[in-house]
């Protein structure tokens, strides 16, 4: 039995950052039943990448169970209710105000049901003057400065996955974890919310540090602005290395066995990570002309031989060749599916089984049966 069995998730999410969430307490055994619009969650119209589904939808919609609703009609709402009535967990990303206008903003629901766990994702918050602006990924990227440290030192840049969403959604999910444990205790429910661009900044929290009381971090590519060397190196044939030296231990070694100069280790310009840093440049050099003597395979059983970190800079066809890529198969509209497995592996437990990607609407007359109490 999973760990969330027993558990009645309901959700008026659409897009990314709430269905994260629910998915991930769907994997983790919960029963979450998705309310979509007429017409279903916009992400189902991404792309048809996968037999004719959209990639985000297949991704983030597993084992989730499709219900038309439309809060507007007198039957939906008593269906809303019902559900609600009986839910432990109700998770939501419609635009600030949607529900309170409807009746069923979470502070009244939590009253009728104070066993009831609420969460309630926005772009901005719920309060202040960014409270109804419109929020998406790549947006909040922006405002939040992501895009301002990552990229080159010509342009920002987007981070190739929906890191805010993903991560927005991932917060949420351990909120509503630790409200369900504290609900354990107390017998209370929690009102919880949350927003994108909160989530973001506790992300960004360290280039924040070092621009409220140093210096803010410039754009350097793929290299970090903390530590160096940390960063590529082209080797002999062309094949790009990143090397990530941690502490001034590894850069001694590093300097006898790879650079070959052991007084590299307590030169003063780089026997530090902060004299590293400073002297950039020089150590990237140094580091650059080592490289470039060796190919890539030499340098990766030297590296490995002294227990050195590095790794090859892939792209989507390397990683879906990567040796230590877990997949599973999820049944979809149209065919089957292959993901990446869920990251976590819990020892003992024997159901790593995920239901299916849902149509849309396809479970609705058999919850309205069950939770209208209708006749067939």
């Amino acid at each position: 039995m999973k760990a969330l069995s027993g558990t009645l998730v309901v959700t008026l999410e659409q897009a990314v950052a709430a269905p994260t969430c629910s998915r991930r307490l769907a994997d983790a055994g919960a029963r979450v039943i998705k309310l979509e619009r007429p017409g279903g969650d916009f992400a189902r119209g991404y792309d048809d990448i996968v037999h004719g589904q959209a990639s985000y939808f297949v991704w983030l919609n597993r084992g989730k169970e499709s219900v038309t609703c439309d809060l507007s009609e007198p039957e939906d709402r008593a269906l809303f209710e019902a559900l609600v009535a009986q839910a432990d967990v109700f998770i939501q990303n419609l635009k600030p105000g949607a529900l309170d206008r409807l009746g069923f903003g979470t502070g009244e629901l939590r009253k009728r049901h104070p066993k009831l766990i609420t969460c309630s994702i926005s772009g901005y918050g719920e309060t202040g003057p960014y409270a109804h602006r419109k929020a998406y990924d790549l947006l909040i990227q922006a405002e939040a400065g992501l895009a301002g440290v990552t990229g080159t030192p010509e342009t920002p840049s987007r981070i190739g996955v929906s890191i805010v969403d993903v991560g927005t959604g991932m917060t949420a999910y351990e909120a509503v974890l630790e409200a369900l444990i504290a609900r354990g205790r107390t017998g209370q429910g929690a009102d919880i919310k949350l927003s994108m661009f909160d989530c973001m900044a506790e992300l960004m929290a360290v280039p924040l540090l070092h621009g409220r009381y140093g210096k803010a971090p410039e754009r350097i590519g793929l290299k970090h602005p903390s530590v160096a060397p940390y960063g590529v190196f082209q080797c002999a044939c062309g094949t790009p290395i990143l090397l990530s030296i941690q502490n001034d231990r590894e850069w001694r070694t590093l300097a006898e066995t790879v650079l070959g100069d052991p007084n590299l280790g307590d030169d003063p310009r780089f026997a530090t990570n902060i004299a590293r840093v400073t002297n950039r440049d020089a150590t990237d050099a140094i580091v650059a002309s080592a490289f470039a003597n060796e190919t890539a395979h030499a340098l990766s059983e030297r590296l490995a031989a002294v227990d050195l970190a590095f790794g090859h800079v892939n792209d989507v066809g390397g990683v879906l060749a990567h040796p230590c890529l877990r997949e599973i198969d999820v049944s979809v509209p149209g065919g089957s599916a292959r993901l990446p497995a869920p990251p976590a592996i819990v020892d003992g437990q024997s159901d790593q089984s995920f239901g299916p990607v849902p149509k849309a609407g396809a479970a609705t007359e058999a919850v309205r049966r069950e939770f209208l109490q209708l006749d067939e």
